[in-house]
């Protein structure tokens, strides 16, 4: 009869490990199919922004370093989004996209601050359209980024809770980094652009 109990003790520890191993499985995936979300509204981003570039060059032929620095921040955030994509749950990967998203949000603030004294850039339909897209992939972003965050929260909450972080350490589970704003308080405020 002991042995009986003995047995069931241990075949409802193993469920429980292989459950609780599982559950984790299932969450680490759900933070990077979130990214992967967050992967293609970045790629169509940068898709766009050198469209931007192209038809902001003919009217800013005095602002070429703007232009410049638009490409170059654009350049930086592939490279940093396609670290970022190889391995989602990689702090230094997620940090390196978040500094070089600020960057190009940066860069892309004083190319539109700048547009504004082009009146006939301002008028001009495909620049009109490239912004209206440009912000509608902002607002999918966001949004890709507020699901990544609430899976990357779920994900890191029971790699941490006991007693799921037993199986987390034996398993070399490692929490993953949220995707958090470097911009301070005054960059926060919504940029207003109007062409």
């Amino acid at each position: 009869m002991s042995w009986i109990i003995v047995l069931v003790v241990i075949a409802a520890v193993v469920f429980w490990v292989v459950g609780a191993y599982n559950r984790l499985v299932s969450l680490r995936n759900k933070f990077k199919n979130a990214f992967a979300q967050i992967d293609v509204q970045l790629k169509r981003r940068y898709d766009l922004i050198p469209n931007l570039v192209e038809t902001a060059k003919a009217y800013m032929k005095h602002e070429r370093e703007t232009l410049e620095n638009v490409i170059r921040a654009r350049n930086s955030a592939v490279t940093a989004n396609t670290a970022a994509a190889a391995d989602p749950g990689s702090p230094q990967a997620i940090q390196g996209l978040v500094l070089a998203e600020g960057a190009l949000s940066g860069a892309l603030s004083k190319l539109f601050a700048l547009a504004e004294a082009y009146p006939d850039l301002k008028a001009n339909q495909n620049m009109m359209q490239l912004t209206e897209e440009l912000t509608g992939t902002e607002n999918k972003i966001s949004f890709a980024r507020q699901a990544f965050n609430d899976s990357v929260m779920s994900y890191n909450t029971a790699v941490q809770q006991f007693p799921t972080n037993v199986i987390a350490g034996a398993f070399t589970f490692a929490p993953a980094e949220l995707l958090q704003s470097t911009e301070s308080e005054e960059e926060k405020q919504a940029v207003r652009v109007q062409f």
